[in-house]
């Protein structure tokens, strides 16, 4: 709506002083032209806004002028307060200052919209993690989180994933992740992009040495390249397996992320949907019990996922999946010596409501 519209060019210009309207255009999705109807409207209302042409030119307030507006919606309101549920404030050791922040949001709030406000509070709670996640070490942010907002190189102490030992890197930071309830410190180390978990960082020391950032790349961009690098390995590797279909739900909700008949990042039914092609491509199976499901892992190793099915999952193809499986299975069988009698039923992995 154009009145939104001209609450947020007010608000942009009181925050960033001169902005060009091709900046203005592009952030609220019109028109450089739009933008200029809209200063004008601005101007009409008695706002003393005005442009200037040029290389250095812009659109700005004059000097001195604010306005005590909050702009903020019944859903803008709610949405500010459910960003504040997700806990990642409490790891930084922002807690209280969010907690004071919030209570200057609600005075500031049209009375209106504060009821509203209030409720999400009390009916809406976001966990980020994961179920049946492992308990993780507490995190201490202070020295990384120092080391991000001061543009400091950053000496650290990291024990990557199997390794016994620590090793010494020298980073340059471009900011921290939190991704799944886990944190991330995402670097550059000798120039090349790098993702260090944070409950790994053995000790971490704050330099005198300025960050050396590649020019015009952020936080954002980084980020999306590593995730990219971690979840699109480039030669998965293609299992299809059968599972009991009274298992499929419980299949989904532990190694859904490894199923492929389906988009694997489709939304919030992409459990449902799983299941749903699933059964589909059991048409013509003639054993109906089974369903038949496609999957790709990151790497031959992360089949053995699958064990924790025991008898309810089993691997038709590729062979070498089926052998490892085989090696591991008969592994377990030595350990605990002769296997008990296989019952009717074979016992299925431990279920939660979640």
């Amino acid at each position: 709506m154009k009145s939104d519209r001209l609450l947020s060019i007010l608000l942009l210009l009181q925050t960033r002083g001169r902005v060009r309207a091709g900046e203005l255009a592009e952030r609220l999705e019109v028109s450089p032209r739009t933008i200029y109807r809209d200063i004008d409207s601005l101007s009409a209302a008695g706002v003393p806004v005005y442009a200037e042409r040029g290389r250095n030119g812009g659109i700005a307030l004059l000097p001195g002028f604010r306005t005590d507006v909050s702009g903020l919606t019944t859903d803008e309101a709610r949405a500010l307060f459910v960003l504040a549920a997700e806990g990642a404030h409490t790891a930084l050791g922002l807690e209280g200052a969010l907690g004071s922040a919030l209570r200057k949001v609600m005075a500031a709030l049209p009375a209106p919209h504060r009821p509203a406000a209030e409720l999400i509070r009390r009916r809406i709670i976001v966990d980020p993690g994961p179920w049946l996640a492992a308990e993780q070490p507490a995190v201490d942010l202070d020295v990384l989180h120092t080391g991000v907002f001061a543009d400091r190189r950053l000496r650290i102490r990291y024990r990557h994933s199997g390794a016994e030992r620590h090793r010494t890197y020298t980073v340059d930071p471009y900011g921290l992740v939190s991704k799944g309830g886990i944190w991330y410190l995402v670097a550059d180390r000798r120039g090349t992009a790098a993702l260090f978990r944070v409950d790994r960082i053995a000790a971490a020391t704050v330099t005198d040495a300025p960050v050396r950032r590649r020019e015009g790349v952020e936080l954002a961009e980084v980020w999306e390249v590593l995730r990219r690098r971690v979840e699109e390995r480039p030669n998965p590797v293609r299992v299809t397996v059968r599972v009991r279909r009274e298992r499929l739900d419980m299949f989904l909700r532990f190694l859904g992320r490894y199923v492929t008949d389906v988009p694997a990042r489709r939304g919030a039914h992409h459990q449902q949907d799983a299941e749903q092609d699933a059964e589909e491509s059991t048409e013509g199976d003639a054993e109906s019990a089974w369903v038949t499901v496609r999957m790709a892992f990151p790497l031959l190793a992360a089949v053995t996922l699958l064990l924790q099915f025991a008898a309810w999952v089993e691997v038709t193809d590729p062979p070498e999946a089926r052998a490892l499986l085989v090696e591991r299975a008969s592994g377990v069988l030595a350990l605990y010596g002769t296997a008990p009698a296989a019952s009717a039923a074979p016992a299925a992995p431990a279920a939660s409501d979640g």
